[in-house]
């Protein structure tokens, strides 16, 4: 953790659902993250450089961070999410930060609930920006059996996270569980 300090997390309510989320600073603009395939509010922190950004961004706008549904200090759900599901949380927090519209960051998998989003409600939705998102995926069904395969396998040694963050450092035992 930096010496920028860390926002204090607080709880929106979607349906019977408790989603987590952070703010840093004030302004007349907001800027709503909606995170990709994994989100936890604070451990992010812990990413290099990620604060860091959110207090360049909180120079000019309320920020806003938040787990999705299932994930991080988000409540647990059981089976998968609809995108409609997902979407809605984000609504849900900009509710519960008084956000009557604001500038939508999607990452990856946060993309499409974004398009969403904006698709649904227009009015709330000042500037969209997309971030490694895409509408179609070029992988066959056996490229993504074997990616979704070396994940699990991989589940929970952190060697995941050291690939995102570009950490790794190449060693066999973890490239052979990762599928390179």
């Amino acid at each position: 953790m930096t010496d920028l300090g860390m926002p204090e997390t607080r709880y929106a309510q979607s349906g019977d659902i408790n989603i987590a989320y952070q703010t840093i600073r004030h302004g007349s603009l907001d800027i709503v993250i909606v995170p990709g395939s994994i989100s936890q509010v604070e451990f992010h922190h812990e990413l290099l450089g990620f604060t860091a950004f959110l207090h360049r961004l909180s120079g000019f706008a309320r920020v806003v961070t938040f787990d999705k549904r299932g994930q991080g200090l988000s409540d647990r759900v059981s089976g998968v999410p609809s995108l409609e599901e997902r979407m809605d949380d984000v609504r849900a927090v900009m509710d519960a930060v008084g956000s009557k519209r604001a500038v939508l960051l999607g990452f990856s998998e946060g993309s499409p609930m974004s398009v969403l989003f904006a698709a649904t409600y227009l009015e709330r939705v000042s500037h969209l920006i997309l971030f490694g998102g895409y509408a179609n995926s070029l992988r066959t069904d056996e490229a993504f059996e074997a990616f979704f395969t070396a994940t699990v396998a991989a589940w929970g040694t952190g060697l995941s996270m050291k690939r995102v963050t570009g950490t790794h450092d190449g060693n066999e035992r973890e490239m052979a569980l990762l599928g390179k």
